[in-house]
């Protein structure tokens, strides 16, 4: 299934207290248990004005209606192509 970044502008967002993003998340994960398993939230990032969020997805449209039906913007979706991280420099034996 496709993995998805999002971007959402929040300005303040990295001042957010620890009640607002509880709320944000049961926000997020209640409208995620009415759409069914097909869409998933893996985690978020917080900066000082964004917030950005990875899902997985059929499609782009069901991450749209997610933002809608939540409230929230989606300023940018992108399709995640690959994933690397520090193993992706080890050597294969």
């Amino acid at each position: 299934m496709p993995k998805y970044l999002i971007e959402r502008e929040i300005p303040g967002a990295g001042n957010l207290s620890t009640e607002q993003l509880k709320a944000i998340s049961q926000t997020s994960c209640g409208v995620l248990g009415k759409m069914g398993p097909q869409i998933q939230w893996i985690n978020s990032q917080i900066t000082a004005d964004k917030i950005y969020c990875t899902y997985i997805a059929p499609n782009e449209e069901m991450i749209r209606e997610h933002a809608k039906l939540g409230g929230f913007p989606a300023n940018s979706i992108s399709r995640i192509a690959t994933t690397i991280d520090p193993t992706t420099a080890e050597e294969t034996v």
